[in-house]
């Protein structure tokens, strides 16, 4: 279950606070990909795995500081600095005050603990969903590799700018007029990843199949455009529904607090995707399709 292994990934954390890790360190603690696990914990935490090392640190930078002599150089290198002064600016960011003013008596500091991770099931709360099986699939995409710390950045535009520097560039509309009419919908995709790799791969594309002019898919990807396969997989399908796509994210959060919980499903690395339909119903964003399977029940003899 998720909620477990991000709870454990905090226990790790908490235990290496003073070693040179980063999110790629605690992800391999717990066996998930950089990219499942940084996503993972930044929907369920409500921050990444690096903004928790970095707030734990300067907590108890600041606690060492005023309790007892070491200096702010020492105190910058024992928590992970590589210079006194990017320690101080950062230290300033938290707290609001600099680390010679945390030495004295009176000064105000931010305290932020450990987390803790619970599952609290309320009552009145309803999320619709519907299963899908789909054998492989093949898209057309215009593709761009994001690292993976913009997940869940609610300052990062990345994605969205791509999508806009790929409709003013014009290099959408001749993609979907390979489809036939009404079935033009537009594609979101998301890489599986590999362990160890820092980045995920994101598509903007449309499905191939018999409705597409495959005629043209050599022309295509000689101008950039990428054919993007999937494996057969098993989804969970959820609407999103609102005036813009923040609807999307809060999809997310609750598929990770809510849905995979209480349902023993997992997520798996296959492509996860969004699609965008061409002849939706009102207030429809999208659809998120998102693999996963059902985690093996222990036998009880």
């Amino acid at each position: 279950m998720s909620i477990e292994l991000i709870q454990q990934a905090i226990c790790y954390m908490e235990d290496h606070i003073y070693e040179d890790i980063s999110y790629t360190d605690v992800a391999k603690s717990v066996h998930m990909s950089n990219y499942q696990f940084h996503r993972t914990f930044s929907f369920i935490a409500g921050m990444t795995a690096n903004e928790y090392l970095r707030k734990r640190r300067l907590t108890l930078a600041a606690q060492e500081l005023q309790n007892t002599g070491i200096s702010v150089i020492d105190a910058a290198y024992k928590y992970g600095w590589e210079s006194p002064e990017s320690f101080s600016k950062a230290f300033s960011r938290f707290h609001g005050c600099s680390p010679k003013q945390a030495k004295l008596k009176g000064a105000t500091l931010h305290l932020f603990n450990p987390l803790v991770i619970k599952l609290i099931l309320e009552g009145g709360s309803i999320m619709d969903y519907r299963m899908e099986h789909k054998e492989c699939q093949r898209f057309l995409a215009l593709v761009r590799a994001f690292p993976n710390e913009i997940i869940n950045d609610d300052e990062d535009h990345s994605i969205p700018d791509f999508w806009t520097e790929c409709s003013d560039k014009n290099r959408i509309e001749p993609m979907k007029s390979l489809r036939a009419e009404g079935k033009r919908d537009l594609y979101g995709l998301c890489s599986s990843t590999k362990d160890g790799e820092t980045h995920f791969q994101y598509g903007i594309g449309i499905l191939i199949d018999e409705h597409t002019d495959q005629t043209k898919l050599e022309q295509f990807q000689n101008e950039g455009y990428s054919v993007w396969e999937t494996s057969p997989a098993d989804y969970a399908v959820f609407s999103c529904f609102g005036p813009d796509g923040e609807c999307i994210g809060e999809t997310w959060s609750k598929f990770y607090k809510e849905f995979l919980p209480q349902t023993g499903y997992t997520q798996t690395e296959d492509t996860d995707y969004e699609v965008y339909y061409e002849q939706g119903t009102p207030d429809l964003v999208c659809e998120l399709w998102i693999p996963v399977k059902k985690e093996q029940q222990s036998q009880i003899s």
